[in-house]
């Protein structure tokens, strides 16, 4: 399973979602502003701050160019 914690204005976090989208991977967001998340919230879930943060099956990956690494190498997978 994927998650995307992001923001509704966050362009990287578009970023994301088209990628996952254009590999035909399903995933949930979770926007932090509606949820009412601080940034220490996510980086007590995630180790991030900056949004966005992708969780795939529960381990914690980084943000878009992290994503971006995992597909060039191959190993985007769930």
């Amino acid at each position: 399973m994927i998650k995307i914690y992001s923001t509704s204005w966050c362009g990287p976090c578009k970023n994301v979602k088209r990628l996952l989208e254009e590999r035909g991977l399903s995933y949930v967001e979770i926007d932090i502003e509606e949820i009412g998340w601080s940034r220490d919230d996510l980086y007590d879930l995630t180790g991030g701050r900056t949004v966005p943060q992708i969780v795939i099956n529960e381990k914690p990956v980084g943000g878009y160019d992290d994503l971006l690494k995992l597909d060039r190498e191959g190993k985007l997978t769930v």
